[in-house]
């Protein structure tokens, strides 16, 4: 080759990759609905817990059963959702997903009918596990509708819009369900009868936007499966290395540890949304009417602070970026576990700051460098959701023992953790697609 034309090739500016490939745009944004619904259920579900303890007359330790039937549901269903993935690809996933949450949210009818709080969470748990196995097929499908340069930028921008369907859903609750409650003080003069028709008048408000929620998933179900989709290659130019995948994910420490993040990143999060209103109800004194609002306001932030930290990727380190939301997140904490006044609620509220980009990130650093194994990598990232159904019950336990301010040194805790692992990712070498992890910190 000539210098001239050497000079040429070296010059010549390369074409951005596109963040969507052309043929697949409608899907993607079919997939965006997708994050939109889950967000929608996963927080009207943080309602749940305060209600039922009214309706039931529970501990806060029994309502966060709430969490765990939830989240203990994505847990159990990650691995078998990788396995259609393989076996019948993205959109079969997707579809199963969607059509056992929409089977979910209709059990709710019957769950309304037996005014018993296991057949609550027994619905809840049929919804999560279809959510489980959507989330799971959803994440990797959207990574691999375009260019692997470009699959991280588009993996944030479609989990942007999980807030979104989370401000939905907290709404439904703050308007259709908060306000309509039974009073306690009410419930002081009824007679057994009448508490009765109050508890299922009650939970019949519980029902609609689950309901509401079902529809929602059963259209999109139909959107999808009527739509011709080809499915795009797999990691198809990583290197596949030969071997024991799942012994080579544990061996790598990147990988080990991003998943203990993210388990624990689930946990503050899933603990700071679900007691938000239990802080502002029996810290700061907020009527029950009033109080959804501040959850409101909380997710209101992690929408904006997400496309903000979009932004911010594109300029921070993600591993640095990660510490520093980290760090900030651990002070708010504490600033709610002291400043027993407004201060302390608008530190629970600012949380979702901190919040918002962790999820993604997280995702996206423990996965880097995996190749071929990141297919099974990415049901471990999900199965790590179990810490939203562990920690809740141990923040819960601390409440009914010191109080609703005190209990924000869970999340605390959990946040030190993540931050911790953002620290490792940053002074420490990452091994290369099928290397040994030898890690060795500079």
């Amino acid at each position: 080759m000539s210098s001239t034309s050497e000079a040429a090739e070296v010059h010549e500016p390369l074409a951005r990759p596109r963040l969507v490939e052309r043929h697949l745009l409608v899907p993607f944004i079919l997939l965006v609905c997708c994050f939109a619904a889950w967000g929608a259920a996963a927080n009207l579900t943080d309602i749940l817990v305060g209600v039922f303890r009214s309706i039931f007359d529970m501990s806060n330790f029994q309502s966060s059963l709430v969490q765990f039937a939830y989240y203990g549901a994505y847990f159990l269903l990650a691995i078998p959702a990788a396995f259609i993935n393989r076996r019948y690809g993205y959109k079969a996933g997707v579809l199963v997903g969607l059509g056992l949450a929409a089977v979910g949210g209709l059990l709710f009818i019957p769950a309304s009918q037996f005014l018993q709080y296991g057949f609550f969470l027994l619905a809840l748990f049929v919804l999560a596990a279809g959510l489980s196995i959507l989330e799971t097929s959803a994440n990797p499908f959207v990574l691999a509708m375009g260019s692997e340069e470009s699959s991280t930028r588009r993996l944030n921008l479609a989990q942007a819009f999980n807030p979104v369907g989370a401000n939905v859903g907290v709404l439904l609750g703050a308007v259709l369900i908060l306000p309509q409650l039974t009073s306690e003080a009410a419930k002081t003069i009824m007679t057994p009868e009448q508490l009765v028709q109050s508890q299922e008048a009650d939970l019949g408000l519980v029902l609609r936007p689950y309901l509401g929620i079902a529809a929602v998933l059963v259209l999109i179900w139909l959107l999808i499966a009527f739509r011709k989709m080809s499915v795009p290659a797999e990691q198809g130019d990583v290197p596949v290395v030969s071997g024991n995948a799942l012994g080579r994910l544990w061996a790598n420490r990147h990988y080990r540890y991003g998943v203990a993040a993210q388990f624990f990143n689930v946990a503050a999060q899933t603990c700071i949304w679900t007691f938000t209103i239990l802080y502002a109800q029996d810290v700061v004194g907020v009527s029950a009417e009033s109080s959804g609002w501040f959850l409101q306001a909380s997710l209101i932030i992690f929408l904006l602070a997400r496309f903000a930290m979009v932004y911010l990727l594109g300029i921070v380190q993600p591993a640095r970026l990660l510490l520093i939301m980290a760090v900030v997140g651990v002070v708010l904490c504490l600033v709610a576990m002291f400043s027993l006044n407004m201060v302390g609620l608008l530190a629970v509220v600012g949380l979702s700051a901190s919040l918002s980009l962790m999820f993604p990130t997280i995702y996206g650093v423990a996965l880097q460098g995996l190749g071929a194994d990141a297919k099974f990598g990415a049901a471990g990232l999900v199965m790590a959701i179990l810490g939203g159904a562990l920690a809740p019950m141990v923040h819960g336990a601390v409440m009914d023992q010191a109080g609703a301010a005190k209990g924000y040194v869970v999340p605390a805790v959990c946040l030190a953790l993540v931050a911790a692992y953002a620290l490792f990712d940053l002074r420490s070498h990452r091994p290369g697609v099928g290397e040994p992890d030898r890690e060795t910190v500079r």
